[in-house]
């Protein structure tokens, strides 16, 4: 089955622990501190596969996670780093964060490889800590903690062209005549499950990717049957190819058909009408003798005054085929050649800076003041308050933060408590 549409976790690695110990020779009696650091957390890294068309993978692992960077060791030992990991996705993958639906990246063009997490940082051993007035530090540096995010994928295939219609319209058969894709073809009256890319190579022309899209039903915008996995891999395309049953073979009428189509692709995104169309009238070989020239002359009639060329093809026969080529080459060759990238809008990376943290006062204590949030939490986890040189960094982060004016700007004085999640302090300015 096609997939186009996953949600997974994926969490870089831990960095390892600095290590606390010092030389134990003979006749070293006060040996200096020796301690290691520890290894730099994997990274969670993406890349493109060409050989991949579909996202089938991430349906049976869910769940992906770099490897933890080793604690160090004694003897100045540095802990080994953790291993990165590498997850392949198909072209035109765009990453989202899960719940903003914001596009973090779009595994496409030349960004084929993007280190979306990066691993902790090893923590420091007690050996960067030795001063002259602290000569046997008994203080290492936690590793960084590991970066975690739950992620939506979503393909959208990358073409040239986009072929839409209603199912059974004869896409997957013009496809298959006009390239080398072999789409499964049989008389289906629902649509075919899958995108299917195929390239078009002409004499003296630039050749074309062509994409089938999957057969658009009435209120696919709203997401009706599979109308939003089917109508997001328009999005891409530069030329949209309306394929409609001309013969009416199933009692359809071809001029409602191309409507009720750009009413879904204008519902779903009005820019998608702006986009140049032509319209294949197919199975002329089906219409009977007089019909062929009123069949077409009604669909001229009705599209040609807004720009939008009518060619009657066969896709079986392959009649009227290659004028409807060179028709598209030309459209393509006339139209903005940028391929449709999706903008980034967000950064795991200043998320993290920009974590979070309240201060308030406690409601049933009285002169008693709380600090919190997960950047104040986030700083705790990496900070020895037991010493010296731990507290005068937490200091430093209270006061560079402006979290020391807001204690102020809410009436804190000498001798309050300020509560820190499990640690208590008393102030004094």
């Amino acid at each position: 089955m096609f997939v186009d549409k996953a949600k997974i976790y994926v969490r870089s690695g831990k960095g390892g622990d600095g290590h606390v110990s010092f030389r134990r020779e003979l006749f070293v009696p006060a040996g200096g501190p020796n301690g290691g650091d520890g290894g730099k957390g994997g990274d969670v890294i993406f890349v493109v596969d060409k050989g991949l068309n579909t996202l089938s993978d991430f349906r049976h692992i869910r769940k992906y996670a770099a490897g933890d960077g080793q604690p160090g060791g004694k003897n100045r030992c540095h802990g080994s780093d953790g291993e990165d990991i590498v997850i392949k996705v198909p072209e035109g993958t765009i990453i989202k964060e899960a719940e903003t639906g914001l596009v973090i990246a779009d595994m496409s063009g030349e960004n084929d490889r993007m280190i979306l997490l990066k691993g902790g940082r090893g923590g420091k051993g007690n050996q960067h800590y030795a001063t002259a007035t602290m000569q046997a530090p008994k203080y290492a540096q936690p590793g960084q903690p590991a970066k975690e995010l739950t992620l939506l994928l979503e393909l959208k295939v990358i073409a040239d062209v986009g072929l839409v219609g209603f199912p059974n319209v004869g896409k997957s058969t013009f496809l298959s005549r006009v390239t080398n894709a072999r789409p499964k073809i049989a008389n289906y009256h629902f649509t075919t499950l899958n995108p299917n890319l195929g390239v078009v190579d002409l004499d003296g022309a630039e050749g074309f990717v062509i994409a089938d899209i999957p057969g658009i039903i009435e209120g696919a915008s709203e997401g009706v049957g599979l109308g939003h996995e089917f109508l997001r891999h328009i999005e891409r395309t530069r030329v949209l190819v309306h394929i409609v049953d001309a013969a009416g073979v199933e009692g359809r009428d071809p001029i409602d058909d191309i409507r009720k189509i750009q009413s879904e692709l204008k519902a779903y995104d009005p820019e998608l009408l702006d986009r140049p169309q032509v319209i294949a009238a197919n199975k002329i070989d089906a219409l009977y003798d007089g019909a062929d020239d009123d069949a077409i002359t009604l669909l001229k009639e009705a599209f040609e005054p807004e720009g939008i060329e009518v060619y009657p093809i066969s896709a079986v026969s392959g009649a009227g085929v290659k004028p409807l080529l060179y028709a598209i080459s030309r459209l393509l060759k006339e139209t903005e050649r940028e391929p449709v990238v999706f903008e980034r809008e967000y950064f795991p990376e200043e998320e993290e800076e920009t974590l979070p943290y309240t201060v308030s006062k406690a409601e049933d204590e009285e002169n008693v003041y709380l600090v919190e949030g997960p950047r104040i939490e986030r700083m705790l986890g990496y900070t020895n308050l037991e010493s010296e040189k731990g507290f005068d960094f937490f200091q430093k982060f209270m006061k560079d933060n402006g979290i020391l004016d807001e204690l102020e700007a809410l009436g804190i004085k000498d001798g309050d408590t300020v509560r820190i999640y499990y640690h208590e302090f008393d102030y004094y300015k």
